[in-house]
């Protein structure tokens, strides 16, 4: 993978988790609302600090995206993927079991569907040496 696709991929999934994350930390049922999904109102202080943590995964991967740009390292930058993997893999596996029990609307397979996705791609590049570009 080029080192631009690299930075675009690492400051998009950074940005999106990130700006995200905040959100549902100050206001999470707008954003659920800008996401096209729901929880009950009682939920929404466990929805703030999930937030929390989708923030995080976010900020690790601007720091991704410095990784690229600034301070090359190909370690580092495997070291992020296959955490950040973890993370979305687990949320993935989760939002799945629940949306197939019933436990959540429908709705929400679209966030399974964008973690799947992003592991997808990072396990490819992890097997397929897509880091290499950003050996010093």
């Amino acid at each position: 993978m080029s080192g631009s696709l690299l930075l675009v991929y690492q400051v998009l999934a950074g940005c999106c988790d990130a700006s995200t994350g905040a959100l549902l930390m100050v206001a999470p049922a707008l954003t659920l609302r800008l996401l096209s999904l729901r929880a009950p109102d009682e939920a929404l202080i466990y929805i703030s600090f999930i937030g929390a943590f989708v923030l995080a995964n976010g900020l690790a991967y601007l720091y991704g995206a410095y990784l690229v740009g600034f301070d090359p390292c190909k370690s580092k930058l495997q070291a992020l993927w296959v955490l950040t993997g973890f993370t979305r893999a687990s949320v993935a596996i989760f939002v799945t079991t629940q949306v197939l029990a019933g436990a959540l609307p429908m709705g929400w397979i679209s966030v399974a569907a964008t973690d799947a996705t992003c592991v997808l791609i990072q396990a490819a590049g992890l097997r397929k040496g897509w880091l290499a570009s950003v050996e010093r």
